[in-house]
């Protein structure tokens, strides 16, 4: 054998080697392919369900709110007429309540003077930094 043929040995022998890594990796490459496409089947399977069921809560949450918007509503009018109502059972009874009032008032007032023997003193009033004490407590804060 001559250098030529052992050179010629050794090339093809690499060759062959080469050429069955690049074998072994395109079939690794192929099983990896199929699996990434079974995997895209299965996503896909799985997902158009899954946004089926999603647009229908939307639309069901969608109808809720227009509900819940509709109550809202109702129950705005419900409060103005209550205000309403209310406003104008003060302007109808507060001005004859606050008269009887007054006059029991008056008349307690009227009793209770002619039971006492002399003038009724005005009760006496210290000013404190722009508060006004009556002088029974004041009366007994002295006393403590």
């Amino acid at each position: 054998m001559s250098g030529g043929e052992v050179a010629g040995i050794l090339v093809a022998v690499f060759w062959a080697i080469l050429v069955s890594f690049l074998a072994v990796a395109l079939a690794r490459l192929a099983q990896t392919l199929k699996a990434t496409t079974k995997l895209v089947v299965d996503v896909t399977d799985q997902a158009v369900p899954l946004l089926a069921d999603a647009s229908t809560a939307v639309r069901s949450a969608q109808t809720q709110i227009d509900r819940v918007d509709a109550i809202a509503s109702d129950v705005q009018e419900v409060t103005s007429n209550a205000s309403a109502l209310s406003t104008t059972v003060a302007s109808t009874f507060g001005g004859p309540l606050v008269k009887v009032a007054a006059f029991g008032y008056g008349v307690r007032r009227a009793l209770g003077g002619r039971k006492e023997d002399g003038p009724a003193k005005a009760p006496r009033r210290t000013v404190i930094v722009g508060r006004t004490v009556p002088a029974q407590r004041w009366g007994k804060r002295k006393k403590d």
